[in-house]
């Protein structure tokens, strides 16, 4: 496979990561198939691009139309928003090739409201190779592929081995419990007077990193069917305010800073005023390129699980296609898909072209992702971008060597951010209230969740 990438276009070949989702959504077709056995397909492209990432984008589709002569693509801009996607859906007005979240895969599915390419993905080169604990997103009942997995991401403990190595603590060996989290917490503000661990907690950051902590203590706050709240019954949920609770006023090891949210504690991270903190796991990028983070600070695990059902959080973006998808424009649309999104995984000249060209931008090359690809594949990767990685992929190492085997749980479905909002106010109460009653908070919580959820 050829390439054409410019280096003015880079935003243009749709890099997605941990933090990049969801650039639009179905349509079109529902035509009669063309005498000539040509096809054309409409495919999503984030709105409002710059000129330059515009242009890179429609040489990307000269490129296919050049190797696919048969197929003409046409690009239609979408951003992907939960309160507009179910009308658009409905009123057809989403183009052939569109994306979802990992959240939205398996009702579209079992509604038919997307088209089942199953057949087609079946077909394609690494259909075998895809991370089944990612794959499942898009997958339906039997199985079987009907969504196609194109970025992922996991929550992970991010840490600072400066602090670490000034506490005592070995870098190389970072806590695999939460009880090992909060000895090493007390031990580095002991040392160094910093915030040993730090928890978000605004806009609506404090409700995601509780659930996140909640699925690995064993809980969920939601239900598996997504038709109510958990928060109150689950007792994961108020184990981990406890546990919070303790850490901040029996141990005094988390910092005076209560209202962090994602930008925020990424600064104070990256200016090494934070030992640790849940986030995704993909944030490596931002701290560096946004939050001057000194590279040899770095340090980052996988988030420890405990109990009897725990589970990551996680999440990421879908390639769908139309259900109104003509037979041979749901076969121009999987072609799309794998050129667009996956060539630059699954093939070498893509893989490397793209790497060497982020290097010559200083942007960071080889920084952990959830892997939507299985082990051998990702290796693989890994082997053809190894000249240009400018990380340090060894500080990263118990992340990345452990995070593909740890269960993948999707963020709640219903009212997700207005119920993390909710969280915002609880957690802030147990971090800013020694004698808040975590009870009644949940409760508090929960009540008007229900009502969200009863909308």
């Amino acid at each position: 496979m050829r390439s054409n990438i410019t280096r003015a276009g880079f935003a243009g070949i749709a890099l997605l990561s941990a933090g990049a989702l969801l650039a639009g959504c179905t349509g079109g077709g529902g035509e009669a198939e063309p005498a000539d056995g040509t096809a054309t397909i409409t495919v999503a492209i984030d709105a409002g691009l710059e000129q330059e990432a515009r242009d890179n984008f429609d040489a990307r589709v000269e490129e296919f139309e050049s190797d696919n002569p048969d197929i003409t693509v046409e690009a239609q801009e979408y951003t992907w928003t939960a309160t507009t996607f179910t009308a658009d859906l409905a009123g057809g007005t989403l183009p052939d090739v569109f994306t979802i979240p990992f959240t939205d895969g398996r009702g579209l599915i079992a509604a038919e409201q997307i088209a089942d390419i199953s057949a087609l993905v079946a077909d394609l080169p690494y259909a075998d190779q895809f991370n089944p604990n990612v794959a499942q997103a898009g997958q339906a009942e039997d199985g079987s592929q009907w969504a196609i997995p194109i970025a992922a991401y996991g929550q992970g403990l991010h840490y600072n081995r400066t602090l670490f190595e000034a506490a005592g603590l070995d870098p190389d060996d970072p806590p695999t419990t939460w009880d090992e989290i909060r000895e090493a917490a007390k031990a580095i503000t002991d040392a160094t007077g910093e915030a040993g661990y730090a928890q978000m907690t605004s806009s609506n950051t404090g409700g995601w990193i509780l659930t996140t902590v909640a699925n690995a203590f064993g809980g969920r706050t939601e239900s598996d069917d997504a038709s109510e709240p958990t928060i109150d019954s689950d007792p994961a949920v108020a184990e981990v305010l406890q546990y919070l609770h303790d850490l901040r006023w029996e141990d005094n090891s988390m910092g005076a800073n209560f209202l962090y949210d994602w930008g925020t504690i990424n600064q104070d991270f990256a200016s090494g005023r934070i030992g640790m903190y849940v986030s995704g796991g993909g944030n490596y990028s931002n701290l560096v390129t946004q939050n001057a983070l000194n590279p040899d600070d770095y340090g980052l695990s996988i988030v420890p699980l405990q109990s009897d059902d725990p589970g990551l959080l996680g999440g990421g973006t879908l390639a769908a296609v139309s259900p109104n998808a003509s037979e041979a424009e749901q076969a121009a649309a999987v072609k799309w898909i794998d050129f667009y999104y996956l060539a630059k995984l699954a093939d070498e000249d893509t893989a490397v072209e793209t790497a060497e060209l982020a290097a010559s931008l200083d942007q960071p090359v080889g920084a952990p992702e959830l892997t939507i690809f299985d082990d051998e594949l990702y290796a693989q990767y890994q082997s053809w971008i190894a000249p240009f990685v400018n990380v340090p992929v060894e500080q990263m190492a118990p992340y990345t060597e452990n995070v593909g085997s740890q269960p993948l749980i999707a963020e709640p479905r219903t009212a997700t951010q207005d119920v993390y909002a909710l969280l915002d106010v609880v957690v802030q109460a147990v971090l800013t209230d020694e004698n808040a009653d975590i009870d009644q908070l949940l409760a508090d919580a929960q009540a008007q969740a229900e009502a969200l959820y009863a909308k």
